[in-house]
C-alpha cells in the first residue's frame, strides 16, 4: 500500500467521522420540535391538541348527532419555585358536554415588586385524554407579562373531541384534569 493510498484511506475516515458528528449534532438540534410535534400529534403524555374555531364547529355538530354525554374537567395551577405568583382556576371543576365548547379562567397575580414575564407548559391527565382535549385560544400560547401587583384574568376556549366516545381506552374516564405550571420566561425587555 502506497503512502497516497493511506492518506486517502485516512482523509474519507476523517470525512466520515466529521459527517457523523455533523449528523449527530443536526439531531440534537431537531430532536425537541420533533419530539414536541409527536407529542401535538399523538397526545402522547397528556399534550393537549390545538385546535381552529372551524374544527370546534365541526365537534359541536357531531356532539349534537349524537346523544349528550358529560364529562368532568378539573383545573390544576402550578407555579415554578422562581415564579412569585398567586395563580389558581376561578373554579376548580366543571361538567362539560362532550363535544361542546367550554371556557375555564385562571386568574394570576404578581405579588413581586418586579415586573416578570411567565410562559406555561400543560398536561393533561389522564394521558389518553391528551387527544381529544382541544384549546381554542389559552394564554398557554403566548407569554404572558405581569407587572408589580398584577392581576389578570386569563380565558381557556376549549371542548372535548366527540372522537373520545368511541376510544376503548377512554373507557371508565370520568374526568380529566387540566393542569399548568407557570415558568419564568426571558424577558428580552430587561
Amino acid at each position: 500500500m502506497t503512502a497516497a493510498t493511506l492518506q486517502a484511506r485516512k482523509n474519507r475516515t476523517a470525512m466520515l467521522a466529521l459527517l457523523g458528528a455533523a449528523a449527530m449534532l443536526g439531531l440534537g438540534y431537531a430532536a425537541v420540535p420533533l419530539y414536541q410535534l409527536f407529542c401535538q400529534v399523538t397526545g402522547f403524555g397528556g399534550t393537549t391538541q390545538r385546535a381552529s374555531e372551524s374544527d370546534a364547529d365541526i365537534a359541536a355538530r357531531q356532539a349534537a348527532s349524537g346523544a349528550a354525554r358529560t364529562i368532568s374537567v378539573r383545573f390544576d395551577a402550578n407555579t415554578a419555585g422562581d415564579v412569585p405568583w398567586s395563580f389558581h382556576p376561578e373554579q376548580p371543576t366543571d361538567t362539560v358536554t362532550i363535544g361542546q365548547r367550554d371556557m375555564a379562567i385562571y386568574i394570576a397575580k404578581n405579588n413581586s415588586s418586579e415586573r416578570i414575564t411567565g410562559t406555561a407548559t400543560f398536561n393533561v391527565e389522564p394521558e389518553q385524554a391528551g387527544k381529544y382535549f382541544n384549546k381554542i385560544q389559552c394564554f398557554c400560547f403566548t407569554e404572558q407579562v405581569l407587572e408589580p401587583g398584577q392581576q389578570v384574568r386569563m380565558p381557556v376556549l376549549y371542548y372535548v373531541d366527540p372522537k373520545a366516545l368511541d376510544d376503548p381506552n377512554m373507557d371508565g374516564v370520568e374526568q380529566i384534569t387540566l393542569s399548568y405550571t407557570f415558568h419564568r420566561a426571558l424577558d428580552l425587555a430587561e
